[in-house]
C-alpha cells in the first residue's frame, strides 16, 4: 500500500476518534439533562449508563466477527451508525425503553470506532506508539471540547443539543462511509476457519489485556467518581467540581502530544512501569488531599501520569493488532471500566465514599504488577 493510501486510512482514525470523543463523553452529561427533562430517578440514570458500556462490550466481539460475514466496511458502517441513531432517539422521545435502546447504540457506536481506528491507525504508522498517542490525543481533544459544546447548546434546549450529537455521529459515519476500508469477508468455509486465533496463546497478549483491564478500571473510577467525591468531601465546591474533567482530559492531551512529538518512548515497556508506579503514587496523595490547589495539581499529575498507558500498551502488541485480537483485549479490558466504578459505590455505601474511593488503589497496583509483567517479557 503506498503512502498516500496509508496516509488516508490513518486521518480517518484521527479525525472519527475525534468526533467519537465528543459524542462518548458526552453520554455522561446528557444523562443528567435527560433527567431533568424527563425527571426519572437515580436507578435509571446508572442502568442507561451501564447499558452504554455493555453496548461498548459487545461492539469488540461484534467488530471481531462480523467482518467474515459481511467485509469490514458494511460491518463498521452498520455498528458506528448508532451515535447518530442512538442522540436522534434521545432527542425525539423520553420513553425509558427507547432510552435503554438508544444508549445501548451509543455504547456499540464508541466501541466500534475504538476497534477500528485502533486497527486504521495501529496498521497505517511506522511508528505506532507515536500513532496510538496521536490517535488518543484527538479523542482528548474532542472530550476536552464535549462539555463547552453541550453547555452552550443545552442553553438553548436539551432536544437541541441532543440533535447536535446526532449530526457529529453522522459526520462520523460519512467519514467512513468515504474511507477505502477493506477486508474481512470470508470468501468460503476455509477462509472462515482460518482466523487467527493464535494470539490466544500469547503470554503477551494476556498480559497487556490483564494491564489494559487495570488502567480502564482505574481511571474509569476517576472520571467517573472524582467529581461526586469532590463535591461530596467539599474539597472543591460544585460549580467548579463540575470542570476537574477539564482539568483530566488537559492533562492528558498534554501528555499524548508529549509522547507523540518531543518526547517519544525509547523504552516504551520499561516506560509503563514508570507510569504505572507514578499513577499510584499520585493517586494515593489524591485521595488525602484537602485543599482545592492540592487536589487539582494531583488530579491534573495522575491523569498525566495515566496517558501514555492505554496507547503504549496496544501499540505494544506490535503484530498480534488484528480485527479480532482487538476484538477480545479492548471488550475483556473495558470490563474493568464496568467493574471498578460500580466496586466504589458499594463500598461507598457501606462505609463512606472515602473507604470507595480508597478501593480505587486495587488497580493502580495492579497496574503496576503488569506493567512489570510486560517489562519483562522477551522483545518480538
Amino acid at each position: 500500500m503506498n503512502q498516500q493510501q496509508n496516509a488516508r486510512l490513518r486521518n480517518a482514525g484521527f479525525a472519527t476518534f475525534f468526533f467519537s470523543g465528543i459524542c462518548a463523553i458526552s453520554a455522561g452529561v446528557v444523562v443528567s439533562l435527560l433527567q431533568e427533562e424527563y425527571g426519572f430517578a437515580y436507578g435509571m440514570t446508572g442502568t442507561l449508563l451501564s447499558l452504554m458500556s455493555v453496548g461498548n462490550l459487545l461492539a469488540g466481539l461484534l467488530i471481531g466477527m462480523l467482518p467474515s460475514v459481511l467485509g469490514m466496511k458494511p460491518s463498521v458502517l452498520l455498528l458506528t451508525i448508532g451515535y447518530a441513531a442512538g442522540y436522534a432517539i434521545m432527542g425525539l422521545t423520553g420513553a425509558e425503553i427507547l432510552l435503554a435502546l438508544a444508549f445501548f447504540m451509543v455504547g456499540i457506536a464508541k466501541g466500534s470506532v475504538i476497534n477500528t481506528c485502533t486497527i486504521l491507525v495501529s496498521d497505517n504508522s511506522a511508528d505506532r506508539t507515536r500513532g496510538m498517542n496521536l490517535m488518543h490525543s484527538c479523542y482528548a481533544c474532542g472530550a476536552l471540547l464535549c462539555p463547552f459544546v453541550i453547555a452552550a447548546a443545552a442553553k438553548v434546549s436539551t432536544a437541541l443539543a441532543v440533535f447536535l450529537l446526532a449530526a457529529l455521529g453522522l459526520v462520523l459515519w460519512l467519514v467512513y462511509a468515504f474511507t477505502p476500508l477493506t477486508g474481512g469477508k470470508a470468501k468460503n468455509a476455509q477462509e472462515k476457519q482460518a482466523i487467527d486465533w493464535s494470539f490466544l496463546r500469547s503470554a503477551r497478549f494476556w498480559m497487556l489485556t490483564g494491564l489494559l483491564f487495570f488502567q480502564n478500571a482505574a481511571e474509569q473510577s476517576v472520571n467517573g467518581w472524582m467529581v461526586t467525591y469532590f463535591k461530596g468531601s467539599g474539597i472543591i465546591s460544585g460549580a467548579l467540581a463540575a470542570y476537574t474533567v477539564t482539568v483530566m482530559w488537559g492533562a492528558t492531551l498534554v501528555a499524548r502530544l508529549l509522547i507523540a512529538f518531543v518526547f517519544p518512548f525509547k523504552q516504551p515497556r520499561k516506560a509503563m512501569v514508570v507510569m504505572g508506579v507514578s499513577c499510584t503514587i499520585f493517586y494515593i496523595l489524591l485521595v488525602q488531599a484537602r485543599s482545592q490547589g492540592a487536589a487539582i495539581v494531583l488530579l491534573f499529575a495522575f491523569a498525566f501520569a495515566m496517558a501514555g498507558m492505554n496507547p503504549t500498551a496496544v501499540a505494544s502488541a506490535g503484530r498480534m493488532t488484528s480485527v479480532t485480537s482487538m476484538g477480545i483485549m479492548l471488550p475483556v479490558a473495558a470490563s474493568g471500566a464496568i467493574l471498578m466504578p460500580w466496586v466504589i459505590g458499594v463500598v461507598a455505601e457501606g462505609a463512606g465514599l472515602d473507604a470507595g474511593m480508597m478501593t480505587n488503589i486495587i488497580p493502580c497496583v495492579g497496574l503496576v504488577l503488569f506493567a512489570i509483567l510486560v517489562a519483562r517479557l522477551p522483545e518480538e
